[in-house]
């Protein structure tokens, strides 16, 4: 018979904290907005705790770590804990409680610092542009990015904008990139293991062959820098972040290893 006390027992301290956390905020997400409501006020957790552009007036320094706890949907918030567990769990009880909990926040701090670069490289050529014409009270500077804002605004007329009309436009897309979930702290998770554990055997779900560790960390590597470079239309995952963790995972890792403390 299933013994529910001796399987929660079996949970490393840190790992069962993380997945009692991120459960909790992703509910109160749900639960929290209804309370508030009643009394007039508009409350969006993701919104709050999730990670905004650092050039958004929605920004601040805290979401480079509560961005992690936070969580889009179901599925989301399931299967990054299912990996918590099941990666997190043999690493706790190889590294110990402190030193994996300084593994964990670091991959996800790391993971934001990644995508804030990409997010800077990807709008400040175009936030650039909007400060020239918001300095030139012109939207005509802007008709070089029209292709681009389209992407983000329905526009008419471009060059008649003032800079009024840009200055409103441009906080509006400052404001637009949002990430949320702890997927960069699970890809530093998974790279750890991968290192760790390199014989290790793992499955894809859409490939249900037993995979060796390191060959699985590797294949996944490749997969998010290629989905992250390609940037499809419709993609909002942040592949980048992905990546984040684990290049953080793989100082960390290099860096105890040189002090011979990975395993200890």
């Amino acid at each position: 018979m299933f013994n529910k006390s001796s399987f929660l027992d079996s949970i490393p301290p840190v790992v069962k904290n993380l997945l009692a956390i991120n459960i909790i905020l992703w509910l109160a997400t749900f639960v929290l907005p209804g309370m508030f409501r009643r009394w007039g006020l508009q409350v969006d957790l993701n919104d709050i705790l999730g990670m905004h552009y650092w050039g958004s007036e929605k920004f601040n320094v805290a979401q480079l770590v509560t961005y992690s706890f936070m969580h889009a949907n179901f599925n989301h918030v399931f299967f990054n804990m299912f990996a918590v567990y099941m990666f997190g769990s043999s690493l706790e009880n190889l590294w110990g409680s402190r030193k994996f909990l300084f593994y964990y926040i670091v991959t996800g701090v790391g993971a934001a610092v990644v995508q804030q670069a990409f997010w800077t490289v990807e709008y400040q050529p175009l936030v650039n542009a909007m400060n020239d014409a918001i300095a030139a009270n012109s939207g005509a500077l802007l008709i070089p990015f029209e292709a681009t804002l389209s992407n983000f605004f329905r526009l008419s007329n471009l060059s008649s904008f003032d800079a009024g009309s840009i200055l409103e436009m441009k906080n509006m897309l400052l404001n637009l990139p949002i990430t949320v979930g702890a997927s960069g702290s699970v890809f530093g998770l998974l790279l750890a293991y991968g290192w760790l554990f390199p014989e290790a055997r793992l499955m894809m779900l859409f490939f249900p062959v037993p995979i060796k560790a390191r060959i699985f960390v590797l294949i996944y590597g490749v997969v998010e820098l290629f989905l992250g470079v390609a940037n499809f239309s419709g993609d909002n995952i942040a592949h980048f972040a992905h990546l984040g963790g684990m290049l953080f995972g793989i100082i960390l890792i290099l860096i105890w290893k040189k002090k011979n403390t990975l395993y200890r």
